[in-house]
């Protein structure tokens, strides 16, 4: 039986829970004396017990926990997660019928009502990752839910939060038919090679489906084009297949080699004809600068943070400079594709990184087109904070 407490909202932050803000922060409660476990239920409540909403009590990043019901009478049961899941399901109808696409976000978290969760599907094997301990509390409901509602292969987990103080990062087999991997997965036509079970990422990052086509389909054929921070070569993947005259891959990580190798070979690409270098990505632009290299295309994707022996890098202060790295090797009409996943600044910060760059490099641009978080990753009304995607198509004017 799940810890069920009352929770009293302070008065300036009910205003938001009730139009929809989906995240508990710690400063918006009254933390109660009796210490609250890991999943506990909590019923939140205005300064005179009148009732706001439900959600459980679970740490991840800034908040304490996750608005799940405003219904005060809402059970939190299999069926209320069977709800959930199934009307996530039929939103994503399109996705389940494609012919071309067989990987994709079939939960996302608190755009489909329970944060911390996501549910990706890889060719009917279902990838769950859990963000708190809080959400995995419901683990065993939520599982025979899932089982409840989808025609389920396989399931695998990812389990990636803190635990007194430790960051927990596993993944495991759950139920269903073990899978061989790597599986190979379709997504807009193009193959790639995923592992479900082999540490914290799976080879493809599901949300940049849509700049992979549009890489593909409108800025690759016959382009020279540089994939930085390239990780398994995806983005060189979807370059090749678009008619490129050559891509190359650069990444740190030793892995990136056969991971680059083996998404060429799955898609019949002949990897020999294509550049893979593992190594630190701004040395790379010290390298090609040095040599005279400039390229087409250009796509920065960086983590949020990095840190090597030689330097710290940062997204939010960072970004001007790893641009102006880019623009000096960069063909004049040539396209830089900038992306970001940092959630801490929104769009039009993101824009002001851009400027910044060319400003200070006395080059002109253009901004052919941008995106965010493709459908399948629902993110809640009225709260664009939460759509942490933030890809610009930007053109060298001179």
């Amino acid at each position: 039986m799940k810890q069920l407490l009352e929770v009293q909202v302070k008065s300036e932050a009910i205003k938001d829970i009730t139009n929809g803000y989906p995240l508990i922060l710690k400063e918006a409660i009254r933390v109660p004396e009796v210490p609250m476990e890991q999943g506990s239920l909590m019923h939140l409540v205005d300064q005179h017990g009148g009732y706001i909403a439900t959600g459980y009590y679970g740490e991840q990043n800034k908040g304490i926990g996750w608005i799940l019901t405003r219904k005060e009478r809402e059970t939190i049961d299999q069926k209320f997660f069977a709800k959930k899941l199934k009307e996530a399901g039929q939103k994503r109808e399109d996705f389940f019928a494609s012919d071309d696409t067989t990987a994709f976000r079939v939960f996302n978290g608190e755009g489909d009502g329970i944060g911390g969760l996501t549910i990706d599907f890889f060719n009917g094997f279902y990838m769950v990752s859990w963000y708190s301990e809080g959400i995995y509390s419901f683990r065993e409901l939520i599982y025979a839910a899932l089982k409840e509602v989808f025609n389920v292969r396989g399931v695998y987990e990812k389990l990636r939060f803190n635990t007194n103080g430790q960051y927990i990062e596993k993944d495991d087999y759950v139920f269903g038919e073990k899978g061989e991997f790597p599986l190979i997965v379709l997504e807009n036509g193009m193959h790639y090679a995923v592992d479900l079970n082999d540490g914290a990422m799976t080879g493809i990052f599901l949300d940049q489906r849509n700049v992979r086509k549009a890489l593909r389909d409108r800025y690759s054929m016959d382009k020279t084009v540089l994939n930085t921070f390239s990780y398994t070569g995806a983005f060189s993947v979807a370059a090749a297949l678009g008619g490129s005259a050559g891509t190359t891959s650069v990444d740190l990580a030793k892995r990136s080699l056969p991971k680059t190798i083996e998404q060429f070979a799955v898609n019949g690409i002949d990897y020999e004809s294509q550049d893979i270098k593992v190594m630190n990505v701004f040395d790379y632009f010290s390298y090609a600068a040095r040599h005279g290299l400039k390229f087409d295309v250009v796509v920065l994707d960086p983590p949020s943070f990095a840190r090597t022996k030689k330097m710290t890098f940062s997204t939010a202060k960072d970004y001007p400079k790893l641009l102006k790295d880019a623009l000096a090797i960069t063909n004049d009409g040539g396209v830089i594709v900038a992306s970001t996943n940092n959630a801490s600044f929104n769009m039009k910060k993101f824009k002001t990184f851009i400027d910044k760059a060319f400003n200070e490099t006395g080059k002109r641009y253009k901004v052919l087109e941008q995106h965010q978080l493709p459908e399948d990753f629902t993110v809640p009304n009225n709260f664009p904070e939460f759509n942490y995607l933030k890809v610009v198509f930007i053109q060298v004017m001179n």
